[in-house]
C-alpha cells in the first residue's frame, strides 16, 4: 500500500529530529525536573499515587467544571464565584504542595489536609452565608473576624509554599502598617483602623482579596490557564522549536537564534520565566554549548529570551488581562502597546547573538541534519490554529472569555479529529479521554500560584485603599526625585526590580504596578506606559543579580558560573533597561495616537538602534569595533580606539531609538557614517592580510 505524503513528511521530520539529537547531549529528563522543582516552586508539587491521586483528580475535574460552567451560564455572582474559586484553590494548594522542599512528595500528613479543608471552610463560609454577610456589612460579628483571620494566615502559608516569601513579606508589611500607621509620622501617618474593620475589608470586601485581581483570575486567566495546558499537551512546545530549528537552525549560531525565537514563541503560552528557560534551555543550551558558545553566554541568552516571553503578546505571563482589568481599557489595546516594545527587546538579543557567532566564528547545524520547515508545517501545523482563533477574535472586538473559549474548543476539536485519523490508520489515538483528565489535572494545579499570588496582591491593594497608602508612596517618590520625570523613572525602575525579585509573572505585575506605578503617572505620564514601565522591570528581575532565577537555571542547564550567566543576561537583555523609558517620554511606541506611518517609522528606526547598541555591547559589527584591532600597537591605544568606537555605537543606536524626529536623523545619520566605516576598515584589513 502506498504511504499517505503527509505520513512520509512526518517520518521525515522525525529523523531530522533524531539527527540533531545524534550531535548533541541529550539533557535527562528527571534532572530537568529536579532542576524545576529547585528553582520554581509552582513544580514542586506532590506526585499522588493509588487513592490519595484519585482525591486530587476528581477535586480538579470539578474545580474545572465549576468554572467553565460559571462562565458559560453567567449565573454565579461575581463574590460567590471568586470564593468558591478560592476555596478549590486553598484546598488544592495543600493536597499538592508539601510544607517545605526537602518533605517526601509520596506522602500527605494529616494537618495538610486539616489545613486544606480549613482554607476551603472559609472561603465557603462566604459562600453559604453570603446573604446574611451583605446585610451586616460594616456590622460583623466575631464569628466573621474569626473567619476571616484564620483564612488569612492560611492563605498566608500557601504563599509561603508555592509563591515564595517574597511577596509574602511585602503583604506582610502592607497588613502591619494598617495597623501602626497611625503612629508613624510624615506621609505615612493614618487615622489608625481596628482589628474587625481591617480584617472584613481585606478578607469579605471587593477591595481586598476577593478584588479585581481574583476576579480576573477567576474568569479569562483561568480560561487561557486551561488553554494553555491542552496546548501543551499538543505538544506546541516541541513543534515551535523544530520550526524554529527549520528557519534558523542552520544560520550562523543558528541554536542560539533557535534559542530566542522558540522562547518568544513559547512566551505566548507559558507564564513563568523559569519553566521557559528549563523547558526550550533543556534543548537549546546543549546545542549552543555543542557549537563552540561560552557556558555562560550560551545560558544567559536562553534565560534572557525566556523571560522575554513574559513580555511577549497575547499572552504575556496572564499579566495583559490583569493590566487591562486594572486599567479599565480593552485587551486588544494592551496587546497592541505590548508589540513594539517586545519585537525591540528580541530584536536586541538576536542581533547581538548574531554578531557574538560572527565574531567567533561559529557556523550553524548541518542542513541535512535540520528539520525541513515545509514538511513539518504541513505534517504539525494544525497545532497554531487554536493560536490564530485566539488572535483573530481578539482582533474582532471580542472578550478575552469568549476568544479564550473558542480556543479551548479549537483544542479540542483539532484534538478529536486528529484521533479519529490516528485511528482510521490504526495508530494509537493522540488525543483521548485520558490526556483530556491531564489537562484537566495540569489547568486545576496551574491556577492554584497564580491564584494565590493573586489574593496576596489583593492583600496589598486592600491595604493601599483604606489607608490611601498608593498616593501617598507615589508622592513620597516624586518628593525624593525632586519632581523630576527622570530621576522618578529611575527610582521606580529600581523599587520595580527589587520587588519583582522572585515574584511569578501575575504577582509581579500586580505589586510593582499598585506600589510603583502611581508615582509616574502623578508627574502626568499615561497610566498604560506608567504599567508597561514598572512591568517590564519587575519582569527583568529574573536575569538581574543577585536573584537572576531564570540566569541560574540557564546556568544550571549549561554547568556555568550563576553570577556570570546573570550579568552576561543582563547584558543581553538591555533593551527591557532602554525601552521603558523610551515609550514613557513617547506613548506612540505603544501605538498610542500613532499613524500607521508613524509606527512603522518608530520600528525602523528602533531596529536599527538596537543594533547599533548591540555593536556597542559585543564590541562587533561588520567588523571588530577600534581600527587598531589585532595590531601591535599599545594595548591602552587599542582600548581606547575601541572604547570610542563602542561609545559612538551606543550613542547613535540610543538616538535611533527614541521616537523622536530630530533624534532618528541625527542617529540615523551617525549609523550611516559608523556602519560605512567600519565596511571600509574591513576591506582595508582583508587587503593587507593578503
Amino acid at each position: 500500500m502506498d504511504k499517505d505524503p503527509t505520513d512520509e513528511m512526518l517520518e521525515s521530520t522525525e529523523i531530522k529530529n533524531s539527527a540533531i539529537d545524534n550531535i548533541l547531549p541529550t539533557s535527562n529528563e528527571d534532572e530537568m525536573k529536579n532542576l524545576m522543582k529547585d528553582l520554581d516552586r509552582e513544580q514542586a508539587y506532590r506526585e499522588h499515587k493509588c487513592w490519595r491521586q484519585y482525591i486530587t483528580v476528581i477535586i480538579s475535574i470539578i474545580f474545572v467544571l465549576f468554572q467553565l460552567y460559571a462562565t458559560l451560564s453567567g449565573t454565579v455572582t461575581a463574590q460567590i464565584l471568586r470564593a468558591t474559586h478560592l476555596a478549590f484553590v486553598q484546598f488544592l494548594a495543600f493536597l499538592l504542595f508539601p510544607a517545605t522542599k526537602k518533605m517526601p512528595r509520596n506522602t500527605l500528613p494529616f494537618y495538610d489536609v486539616l489545613l486544606g479543608l480549613a482554607g476551603a471552610g472559609c472561603w465557603m463560609y462566604i459562600v453559604i452565608n453570603f446573604q446574611n454577610l451583605v446585610r451586616r456589612s460594616g456590622n460583623n460579628t466575631t464569628l466573621d473576624v474569626v473567619i476571616g483571620i484564620i483564612g488569612i494566615l492560611i492563605l498566608f502559608e500557601s504563599c509561603r509554599r508555592i509563591v515564595g516569601l517574597p511577596i509574602m513579606t511585602i503583604a506582610s508589611v502592607f497588613v502591619i502598617y494598617a495597623f501602626v500607621g497611625k503612629y508613624l509620622p510624615g506621609f505615612l501617618h493614618h487615622r489608625g483602623y481596628s482589628l474587625q474593620r481591617v480584617v472584613c475589608h481585606l478578607f469579605y470586601n471587593t477591595e481586598g482579596i476577593m478584588g479585581t485581581p481574583i476576579g480576573a483570575c477567576s474568569t479569562f486567566i483561568f480560561l487561557f490557564i486551561l488553554f494553555g495546558a491542552l496546548l501543551e499537551k499538543t505538544g506546541i512546545g516541541q513543534f515551535f522549536i523544530d520550526v524554529c530549528n527549520a528557519i534558523a537552525g542552520g544560520a550562523s549560531g543558528g541554536p542560539a537564534k533557535v534559542a530566542v525565537l522558540s522562547s518568544a514563541l513559547l512566551g505566548t503560552v507559558s507564564g513563568s520565566s523559569v519553566s521557559n528557560t528549563v523547558g526550550s534551555g533543556s534543548f537549546t543550551i546543549p546545542m549552543m554549548k555543542k557549537l563552540g558558545y561560552k557556558a555562560e553566554f550560551a545560558g544567559a541568552v536562553e534565560a534572557s529570551a525566556s523571560t522575554g516571553g513574559q513580555l511577549m503578546p497575547p499572552i504575556m505571563g496572564a499579566a495583559a488581562f490583569l493590566m487591562a482589568e486594572s486599567l479599565g481599557m480593552p485587551y486588544i489595546t494592551i496587546v497592541k502597546a505590548a508589540v513594539i516594545p517586545a519585537l525591540l527587546y528580541f530584536t536586541g538579543i538576536f542581533i547581538t547573538v548574531h554578531l557574538e557567532a560572527k565574531k567567533l566564528g561559529l557556523k550553524g547545524l548541518p542542513r541535512e541534519q535540520l528539520p525541513r520547515f515545509l514538511p513539518l508545517f504541513l505534517s504539525k501545523g494544525y497545532m497554531i490554529l487554536p493560536l490564530i482563533v485566539i488572535i483573530y477574535f481578539l482582533c474582532a472586538g471580542k472578550t478575552a472569555v469568549f476568544a479564550a473559549l473558542m480556543g479551548i474548543v479549537s483544542c479540542l476539536l483539532i484534538g478529536i479529529a486528529v484521533s479519529i485519523v490516528d485511528l482510521a490508520k490504526g495508530r494509537k489515538p493522540t488525543f483521548g479521554s485520558r490526556d483530556l483528565i491531564d489537562v484537566m489535572c495540569a489547568a486545576a494545579r496551574n491556577i492554584i500560584s497564580v491564584a494565590i499570588a493573586c489574593g496576596m496582591a489583593g492583600i496589598i491593594i486592600g491595604v493601599v485603599t483604606l489607608t490611601g497608602l498608593g498616593l501617598k508612596l507615589g508622592a513620597g517618590l516624586v518628593s525624593l526625585a525632586g519632581g523630576k520625570l527622570f530621576l522618578t523613572l529611575v527610582f521606580t525602575m529600581l523599587a520595580s526590580i527589587i520587588l519583582g525579585m522572585g515574584a511569578p509573572t501575575t504577582a509581579n505585575y500586580l505589586i510593582t504596578s499598585t506600589i510603583t506605578a502611581g508615582a509616574i503617572i502623578q508627574l502626568g505620564v499615561q497610566p498604560l506606559a506608567a504599567h508597561m514601565f514598572a512591568f517590564y522591570f519587575g519582569i527583568i528581575a529574573d536575569v538581574t543579580p543577585p536573584v537572576a532565577l531564570a540566569a541560574i537555571a540557564g546556568a544550571a542547564i549549561a554547568k556555568a558560573r550563576p553570577m556570570k550567566t546573570a550579568f552576561n543576561a543582563t547584558k543581553l537583555a538591555i533593551g527591557a533597561f532602554i525601552i521603558p523609558y523610551m515609550f514613557v517620554y513617547n506613548s506612540q511606541m505603544l501605538m498610542i495616537d500613532a499613524s500607521i506611518g508613524r509606527i512603522l517609522f518608530i520600528i525602523a528606526t528602533a531596529l536599527i538602534g538596537m543594533f547599533g547598541i548591540s555593536v556597542a555591547l559585543e564590541g562587533y559589527g561588520f567588523n571588530f569595533t577600534g581600527i587598531l584591532h589585532g595590531s601591535n600597537k599599545s594595548k591602552g591605544l587599542i582600548i581606547t580606539f575601541d572604547v570610542i568606537e563602542r561609545v559612538l555605537f551606543a550613542t547613535a543606536g540610543l538616538l535611533c531609538v527614541i521616537p523622536e524626529t530630530r533624534s532618528d536623523i541625527i542617529g540615523l545619520s551617525m549609523m550611516a557614517v559608523l556602519i560605512a566605516y567600519q565596511i571600509v576598515v574591513k576591506r582595508i584589513l582583508l587587503t593587507k592580510k593578503q
